[in-house]
């Protein structure tokens, strides 16, 4: 047996994989706890979206996303080759279906970045998958962070800030949610979730409800 077989195989008992549905608002630090997740378990697989968004100087094709255009896109929506797909931001995103469950049927987990309206649509489908929602510590700390990007006009800066609120209003939606304050503790959070430890991250938690509430509640 090969490394990645024996690998593909420790994805889930069966010998399928499992997904693992990973939303947060914008700059609450999903893309850089994903990737630190990824460097640390070898079970797991990145679903790559498909986006109209433009690419940024920091991104590559083929990693971060698949960029396409808008006529592309809606030519994949009508040939049903989206596992769900959704416009955030004034651009489209979405996942290809076929890629996914490929990877599944191989024995990998799964690690797919979206937004909240994608994750409904995944709860549609006939696919083992489980949901975490990621929190910014305060939403002073949130626009700090949008603000460090220094990729956006001060308009979609503000525009981000209130979508996030909106985003955030459906974290009680996921499985389970992690508070993104200190780095490696969302981290350790993550990894004890996907190896089937993340008891104390559940949404279901007095205390896991109770920090998530204080975030929204928090103006500073």
């Amino acid at each position: 047996m090969t490394r990645d077989s024996a690998l593909r195989g420790a994805g889930s008992a069966a010998g399928r994989g499992r997904l693992w549905v990973v939303t947060a608002p914008s700059g609450a630090g999903k893309t850089s706890l994903c990737r630190a997740l990824l460097a640390r378990d070898a079970r797991l697989r990145f679903s790559i979206s498909y986006t109209t968004r433009p690419k940024r100087s920091s991104e590559v094709e083929g990693r971060d996303y698949f960029f396409v255009d808008e006529p592309r896109f809606m030519e994949m929506v009508r040939g049903d080759a989206f596992l769900e797909h959704a416009r955030v931001f004034d651009h489209w995103y979405g996942t290809g279906e076929a890629h996914v469950r490929s990877l599944l049927a191989d024995g990998w987990s799964v690690l797919l970045e979206i937004d909240w309206q994608g994750a409904a649509q995944i709860r549609g489908r006939a696919l083992d998958s489980s949901s975490i929602f990621i929190l910014p510590p305060t939403l002073t700390e949130l626009e700090r962070r949008l603000r460090l990007r220094a990729t956006d006009s001060e308009a979609t800066i503000q525009r981000r800030l209130r979508d996030a609120l909106a985003d955030m209003a459906h974290w009680s939606e996921f499985e389970y949610a992690v508070i993104n304050d200190d780095f490696d503790t969302a981290v350790d959070q993550l990894a004890e979730i996907v190896a089937g430890r993340g008891t104390a991250c559940r949404t279901a938690s007095p205390q896991v409800r109770a920090a998530a509430e204080a975030v929204l509640a928090r103006e500073s």
